[in-house]
């Protein structure tokens, strides 16, 4: 069995699936698990827009090496569907019985004049702290007023928790000099439209109190080491620019040969099986699971985790002819983190406000530093109970 990659999906594939041979009494050695990661990682890659980096990186080696998987740091370049291999990066080609495609997703980048070039992002732990160094390195030099300023693309979940962020990370930063901080969040849609109506003043009053100003309605026209250049044929001076607009599953998704949605994802079963391929399971961003009769997952640890755990025990049972368990999750919420305003936390797919400021900040510094985390202790017991295919309740 290979597993491609290492996020909340893939850790969690590789896990349930070591928890699946336990609980069949497979001998050991009799099936081998490998996870294929561009990185000996587990990124806790929802957090990257904190300021503190270090509890994001977790070492693959005391998580999986207690309960018995393989992991190599490679990049995978080719599935071979017909013959059953992986190609990677460094010449060598695994085989597999079954495999599970948890390659995640990427920020969709446009060919946009500058994005690559100036643009940051916080897709990815190096990414986060190449932002961080950047903003060191501006606030150790001698500030000017576009040193000190931070555009940010994008208005979605990921965009608004940057920006509530960035103020007070920038006035620490800047401490001391002349600069006045400032940070310009801009959108082509409104603020904050994936939220709802409900939370979405919530949000605005937020990003108010935090000092954000916002720019609805336009879109970036070029980018420079300067600034950025808007449709609406306005210049903002800034020496940073983060982008956070938009998601895409990983390529890896066009290795197989199915028809893919809007977002890259490959259509899978209630077993988490891609439909018109055999021996592939999909989970996390790259799958377009059905959570109940109306809804496909959307790309978040609140979906790969599960996925991840049942894919995982799902492709065991295959292997060894036992029944398979079907995922469904009968609820959705979003807790979206306001900076030093707190956070909202909404229910439901209309995302119906429950809370907000201080208790909905608690639950999310929950869901960061303990809900979404795998057992640190490595212990086998611990991370084998942790993989069980189950559904948590609502935070």
């Amino acid at each position: 069995m290979v597993v491609i990659g290492s996020g909340f999906a893939g850790l969690w594939a590789a896990l349930g699936a070591a928890r699946r041979l336990d609980e069949l009494a497979i001998p050991t050695g009799a099936v081998a698990i490998t996870v294929l990661a561009t990185q000996p990682f587990h990124d806790v890659r929802v957090r990257n827009y904190e300021a503190d980096l270090r509890p994001c990186r977790i070492p693959l080696a005391g998580l999986l090496d207690p309960v018995g998987v393989a992991h190599v740091a490679t990049e995978v370049t080719a599935i071979d569907t017909d013959a059953r291999t992986v190609a990677t990066a460094g010449g060598v080609t695994y085989d597999y019985d079954r495999l599970v495609l948890a390659s995640g997703s990427q920020v969709r980048k446009p060919a946009l004049p500058g994005l690559r070039e100036f643009g940051f992002d916080v897709d990815t732990y190096d990414g986060a702290v190449a932002l961080r160094d950047h903003l060191l390195r501006l606030a150790d030099g001698s500030p000017t007023a576009a040193a000190g300023t931070v555009v940010v693309v994008g208005a979605g979940l990921t965009g608004i928790e940057v920006a509530c962020e960035l103020p007070d990370r920038l006035r620490r930063l800047f401490a001391g000099s002349n600069v006045t901080p400032r940070v310009v969040l801009l959108d082509r849609s409104r603020i904050g439209s994936d939220m709802g109506t409900s939370a979405r003043p919530v949000i605005e009053s937020a990003l108010q109190a935090n000092g954000v100003e916002t720019r609805a309605g336009v879109g970036v026209a070029a980018i420079s080491e300067r600034g950025v250049s808007l449709s609406s044929g306005e210049h903002l001076a800034a020496a940073t620019v983060v982008w956070c607009a938009g998601m895409c599953a990983s390529s890896l998704t066009e290795q197989l040969p199915v028809a893919r949605d809007r977002l890259g994802r490959l259509p899978v079963d209630d077993f988490l099986r891609v439909i018109g391929v055999p021996a592939i399971f999909a989970a996390g961003d790259v799958a377009a699971a059905r959570m109940d009769d109306d809804h496909l997952s959307v790309m978040s640890c609140q979906h790969g985790r599960p996925m991840g755990r049942y894919a995982g025990y799902n492709v065991i049972s295959d292997l060894f002819g036992e029944p398979l368990l079907a995922l469904r999750i009968p609820w959705y919420v979003t807790v979206l983190d306001l900076g030093p305003a707190g956070a909202v936390y909404t229910e439901g797919w209309d995302r119906l406000l429950v809370s907000s400021g201080e208790r909905a900040k608690a639950t999310k510094r929950t869901i960061n530093t303990r809900r979404i985390y795998p057992p640190l202790t490595g212990n086998r017991a611990d991370l084998l109970a942790a993989a069980a295919p189950e559904l948590q309740s609502r935070p």
